[in-house]
């Protein structure tokens, strides 16, 4: 019983953050399951089966609000399901002892590019231009799988990239990811089906994560507004690189001598990373009520010519 109920705080975490960020569910739960001991076959595909519910319940609150693209989430989800497809039966073809340290090292990635994206401001770039299957299809083939292979990794590979595009909205980037998922995260399960039969789902695990998931979609609205999402990505990342950091150091059988200098390393990066966070966070707000107090200056000499 204390297990479930730790999983589902690592289930209601996750959609915390994915929530407050439109992605990283996969990436927090699968690392926070893999340092409880699960199997890298076995937590990616719990935590597929547990998105079924909370992707489902996410796309359904963006479309209510008019947060989705169906366009997007047409030419999106089909290679995106395909891609996690294949990462499904790749991961559940490979050993445990293998798999281990790929995932982790797939998950430490992502990490990594967490911090580095949540500590300098977005590029904004507008084009009416709309997104195109060149771009939308490879996009969603190599994020599928990505996301499976790795636990996670749908959201931070596609969100940025539809982002930096510049031809979406970012609610609508956020909705059309979120709502194609359900289409992923259930390819994903039914590739683990295929490669591990039934018994390679942990139904207390999907049951806990699903719980804390759905208890949390309704916070994570709130949390977005009181957390800003520059400081809680940083946080997230540095989060996810040190718990994977210790795997990756076991499967490759580091010095013990060595292991505490490169986790001291980590967190001072960490600790760097969320620092500049703040700055970013602090100039961006110092510059956009001036933008917006010279606007309003304006606008009266343009009333009056």
């Amino acid at each position: 019983m204390r297990k479930l109920i730790v999983l589902a705080l690592v289930g209601l975490a996750a959609q915390l953050v994915d929530g407050a960020l439109g992605m990283a569910y996969g990436v927090t739960s699968s690392s926070l399951l893999l340092v409880a001991g699960l199997a890298p076959a076995s937590a990616s595909a719990s935590v597929h089966l547990a998105e079924l519910g909370t992707t489902l319940a996410s796309g359904a609150a963006h479309w209510r609000f008019g947060n989705v693209d169906w366009r997007v989430v047409r030419r999106i989800a089909l290679p995106g399901g395909i891609g996690a497809f294949a990462g499904a039966t790749f991961l559940s073809s490979i050993s445990t002892e293998a798999a281990a340290p790929w995932m982790a090292g797939i998950l430490l990635a992502l990490g990594v590019y967490l911090l580095i994206r949540f500590t300098r401001p977005l590029a904004q770039r507008r084009t009416r231009r709309p997104l195109g299957s060149r771009f939308l299809a490879p996009l969603g083939l190599a994020a599928g799988f990505v996301d499976a292979t790795g636990g996670g990794g749908w959201g931070p590979v596609a969100t940025p990239s539809l982002l930096v595009s510049g031809r979406m909205e970012p609610r609508k980037v956020i909705g059309s990811v979120d709502t194609s998922e359900f289409v992923v995260a259930g390819a994903a399960s039914v590739g683990f089906l295929i490669g591990l039969g039934s018994e390679g789902f942990v139904l207390p695990t999907v049951a806990a994560l699903l719980v804390g998931g759905l208890i949390a979609a309704p916070l994570a609205a709130w949390l977005v507004r009181i957390v800003p999402a520059q400081l809680l990505g940083a946080a997230v990342g540095g989060l996810i690189v040190l718990t994977n950091s210790r795997t990756i150091m076991r499967a490759v059988d580091a010095p013990s001598a060595l292991r505490p200098a490169v986790y001291l390393a980590i967190v001072a990066a960490w600790a760097a990373a969320i620092y500049l966070a703040v700055r970013v966070l602090r100039r961006t707000r110092a510059t956009t009520p001036a933008a917006a107090a010279s606007a309003e200056e304006r606008v009266p000499v343009l009333d009056a010519a």
